[in-house]
């Protein structure tokens, strides 16, 4: 699932995304989705209808969305500002793509008014 995701992400000059798949410990599966941001060289944003269908597959007794993936094609593969204005911190992991290298984070509480990404081991097998 790794390399697949690394793969996408040096594939595309906009930044890729999908869905992850599995318990809250375990990511056992991927779905990859379309960007429709408006500025998808910059930014991410999961493609609606990819969304409402894991949820319902999910619903349906599948696989658990525990959180997502994007790439940072001129950047890091760390949580940028706009990531963490945009998270929510229920929890979700994010793995993040960027300078050829994939990192995971877990969204959790952190001030009042901001998030905080917790770095965790990204196990590849």
């Amino acid at each position: 699932m790794l390399e697949q995701i690394v793969a996408l992400a040096a594939a595309d000059a906009f930044e890729v995304c999908g869905l992850l798949l599995g318990t809250p410990d375990r990511i056992e599966a991927i779905i990859p989705a379309a960007n429709v941001a408006a500025d998808p060289t910059r930014h991410f944003e999961l493609d609606p209808a990819a969304l409402i269908a894991a949820h319902r597959t999910a619903r349906s007794g599948g696989r658990a969305i525990i959180g997502h993936y994007h790439s940072h094609p001129s950047g890091v593969a760390a949580p940028s500002p706009t990531d963490a204005a945009c998270a929510t911190p229920d929890g979700s992991l994010w793995l993040i793509v960027g300078a050829g290298e994939a990192t995971l984070w877990r969204a959790g509480p952190g001030t009042a008014v901001n998030i905080q990404f917790t770095k965790i081991r990204l196990d590849s097998r």
